[in-house]
């Protein structure tokens, strides 16, 4: 039996996250039901494939067994698709620039993240949007770094400071490295952008080949563009980071009712079979190469055609996406947190606590999106991310579950108290489990109502302000080096300000 975890310790930057909890109690799909959008994907891989094959993959997929139609669409045999599956990476490590900060996707446990490629930012004292920059990149990363519930960070906002692709690459990924020592991500606008990168993270952690060793930023890459149509660029980027080793997160994001079928068991069947085709690309270039599937069955308001992040229907079809993963035993991702709400008000919090907390107990190995957007993911806060963490903790701790431990049913303890002092405020077992059985909120208020108002009825928007700039008057991380940062910006187009 499990017992219970260890004291998950402050929320420091150096702190340690909270341990991945395993889920997969929660199975929106019944087996039958799992079973046959399973057998749908492998059908529709089998029967209508994908379009737009570039010249390069096209050659890599019929080399090893795929099928042309006559109109050009690139089809996959079960048989050859189960044989690939079964040769793929099903634990991927994504250690930290500070190794033992890093975590291990798959096998249902659950990790929180950012992501999302907010393009604005909220102001906090004005409460006015603004386009985010690659100073706002860094800050909300640095944020995280601090977040004990937080286990990883993919690139939050765009910088739109940064014009030239290149330097936008290459910067986005020097933010991302600066700003925290937990496992990071990031995207590429071109295959060419990939080397350099690796380049720069290389010489950060000592040479030549030291990124190989311990891969700390994976890419996230949209390697389809739905329904069933690859993305040239994207595929292109995907084999410079399979020679190149970084480890990938591959992403569908179907709109169900725009890019994908209104009904959400077919939206699931198409997305996990565009899933799986990046899967099955991935592992012709290299065999077993880490590889985690982001499924991200996104969802349309069908009375205007816009997207919707916090609906019941995003919750359950994410929630079902991890699910499936969990079942064929494949790395997952899946998207939570997307709150339609622009300010981290009563809307927010509610589509926000749905949706991550079904993703999480489906066992999602990766949350992403999950803490500090806004506006359907067009905006990004770092009071939201902090008040989200505060969240995040307590949907962890659901995730674990009751968990029976020897010495957690203990009648002789039970029979002492109510012939005695008749409460447990004072046991051994009470005192030791203070910090193991029970999570605490940093930023929820749990006063009464007249405690509340005496200290100054600060809501918890007030608490997020105020806990956002203790993290920004403590000193920056400091796991970069600096002889070793004077160099990189010595070498390459570094616009993040010393």
């Amino acid at each position: 039996m499990r017992r219970s975890r260890k004291n998950r310790g402050g929320s420091s930057p150096a702190s340690t996250a909270t341990p991945p909890p395993v889920g997969g109690r929660f199975m929106p799909l019944t087996e039958v039901q799992a079973d046959q959008i399973i057998s749908t994907a492998f059908e529709i891989l089998e029967r209508i494939g994908v379009a737009n094959a570039p010249k390069e993959i096209r050659k890599l997929a019929l080399e090893n067994g795929a099928q042309e139609r006559t109109d050009g669409r690139i089809t996959f045999p079960r048989a050859l698709a189960e044989d690939l599956i079964a040769k793929s990476c099903k634990r991927v490590e994504l250690p930290g620039f500070k190794r033992e900060r890093g975590i291990q996707v798959g096998g249902g446990r659950v990790h929180i993240g950012t992501g999302g490629a907010a393009v604005q930012v909220l102001e906090a004292e004005t409460q006015t949007f603004r386009d985010s920059t690659l100073q706002d990149l860094y800050e909300l990363m640095r944020i995280v770094d601090a977040c004990d519930s937080v286990h990883y960070s993919l690139r939050p906002a765009v910088a739109r400071d940064l014009e030239d692709p290149l330097t936008l690459d290459i910067n986005t990924a020097f933010a991302a490295m600066k700003a925290t020592s937990k496992p990071i991500g990031t995207s590429f606008f071109e295959p060419d952008n990939v080397q350099p990168v690796v380049k720069m993270f290389d010489h950060a952690l000592g040479g030549e080949g030291a990124f190989r060793a311990q891969p700390f930023c994976f890419a996230s890459i949209c390697h389809v563009v739905p329904p069933l149509t690859l993305a040239e660029e994207a595929c292109g980027v995907m084999f410079e980071c399979v020679r190149l080793g970084m480890p990938l997160q591959i992403c569908s994001a179907a709109q169900a009712g725009a890019t994908s079928p209104a009904a959400l068991a077919g939206a699931l069947a198409q997305g996990l079979a565009e899933s799986l085709a990046g899967l099955l690309l991935v592992n012709m270039m290299q065999p077993g190469f880490p590889c985690i599937l982001a499924f991200l069955p996104f969802i349309s308001d069908l009375r205007t055609g816009a997207m919707t992040g916090g609906s019941g229907e995003a919750a359950v079809a994410n929630a079902a996406a991890a699910q499936l993963l969990l079942k064929m035993g494949l790395p997952s991702t899946v998207s939570a947190g997307m709150t339609d709400a622009k300010t981290a008000d009563a809307q927010s919090g509610y589509e926000k606590g749905y949706t991550i907390a079904l993703a999480a107990q489906a066992g999602a190995d990766m949350i992403n999106l999950s803490v500090g957007m806004l506006g359907s993911i067009m905006a990004a806060s770092k009071e939201a991310l902090v008040i989200d963490n505060d969240m995040c903790g307590a949907i962890l701790r659901s995730v674990r579950g009751v968990e029976m431990f020897d010495g957690a049913i203990d009648l002789d303890m039970i029979e002492e108290v109510v012939t005695g002092e008749g409460h447990f405020l004072g046991t051994s077992q009470t005192l030791d489990l203070m910090t193991k059985e029970y999570v605490y909120p940093t930023l929820g208020d749990r006063q009464s109502v007249n405690d509340w108002l005496e200290s100054g009825a600060r809501t918890v928007w007030d608490r997020a302000v105020t806990k956002v700039a203790e993290i920004q008057a403590q000193p920056a991380p400091d796991h970069l080096p600096k002889d070793i940062e004077e160099a990189i910006r010595a070498r390459l187009p570094i616009m993040l300000k010393d």
